[in-house]
């Protein structure tokens, strides 16, 4: 873990949400900074607070919980829950971890809410798209049960593969938030890389959401802020249904606004997939999706629930 000045951190996989622009910078409330390397990226938590010990305290209990959930939610940490899940044989059940399962059944209840846009299962998929492999993406086959009253796993039929790298890291903020609550702090902003942002208590943070060619600055308090597009990310997202793959006027970069962590993750990535009818419904059918933010060739467009008559 380390301490530093206020600044941002570039994200191997996401567009940035940059606190930097050309206009002047944005005041940002006093507080203290910390970081720590993590899920391939780095995490960054503010901390708004006049004790200094107990501002480093907070942030090594919020890095120690990290490495644990990195463990038990990565495909790729050999003996994790999502490693085991990923490697059973037909008919055998495998109890996990609380947390992967709770995640799990965030990541089913962001599915349902995406109209399956966002899907936990697609891992076989997303490995194909990002080795750069000629030719059609592998059909999703097989069949998982994630057991909804006790925290376990039965293969039903081998070959589905969990990826929760599109919900994994806002998850994790979400539960940064569970121990943060309740300490005498006046707020914190906790990120996961430059690509999820989520804001705690009183404070409130402007930060610039930096487009190809224009940067729209918004204030986050009490919420998540997510992001995904084509530049960087465009081409591992993966669609559940291959013929729909390739959308026509598909934004270069977007942002998801969300009272959860998991659920801004999870829609960045379902929007990206959508037609632009589908995206302009979607804040007034889900209460999890705040808002929504698109860079387009004409510049930034904000879309937000109708107003609701009296």
């Amino acid at each position: 873990m380390t301490t530093g000045n206020n600044g941002t951190h570039p994200n191997l996989r996401k567009p940035p949400i940059s606190m930097s622009s050309n206009d002047p910078p944005p005041q940002l409330p006093p507080h203290h900074l910390f970081h720590h390397e993590a899920m391939m990226t780095t995490y960054s938590i503010r901390i708004c607070t006049d004790d200094d010990a107990l501002a480093r305290s907070l942030a090594c209990e919020c890095f120690h919980r990290i490495d644990e959930l990195e463990e038990k939610l990565s495909r790729y940490f050999e003996g994790g829950d999502v490693y085991c899940i990923n490697h059973m044989a037909a008919g055998e059940t495998l109890h996990i971890s609380e947390e992967c399962h709770q995640c799990l059944l965030v990541a089913m209840e962001a599915a349902v809410h995406t109209c399956g846009l966002f899907d936990p299962t697609l891992g076989t998929m997303i490995a194909h798209r990002k080795s750069g492999l000629a030719g059609e993406l592998p059909q999703a086959i097989g069949q998982l049960t994630v057991h909804p009253d006790t925290p376990a796993v039965t293969c039903d039929a081998p070959g589905r593969v969990i990826d929760l790298g599109g919900i994994g890291k806002g998850y994790t903020l979400d539960q940064l938030k569970e121990t943060l609550t309740g300490w005498d702090i006046d707020g914190a902003l906790i990120s996961a890389g430059a690509s999820t942002h989520l804001a705690i208590g009183q404070a409130s943070w402007p930060i610039d959401l930096s487009g190809d060619n224009d940067t729209l600055r918004i204030n986050l308090h009490d919420e998540a802020l997510s992001a995904s597009g084509t530049a960087i990310q465009g081409s591992h997202i993966v669609h559940p249904d291959p013929s729909r793959e390739h959308q026509e006027h598909q934004p270069t970069r977007i942002w998801s606004r969300s009272p959860s962590a998991a659920h801004s993750d999870a829609w960045s990535t379902a929007l990206m997939l959508m037609a632009p009818e589908e995206m302009a419904a979607a804040p007034c059918h889900d209460a999890m999706l705040h808002a929504i933010h698109i860079e387009r060739d004409d510049g930034f467009h904000t879309l937000t629930p109708l107003p609701t008559k009296d």
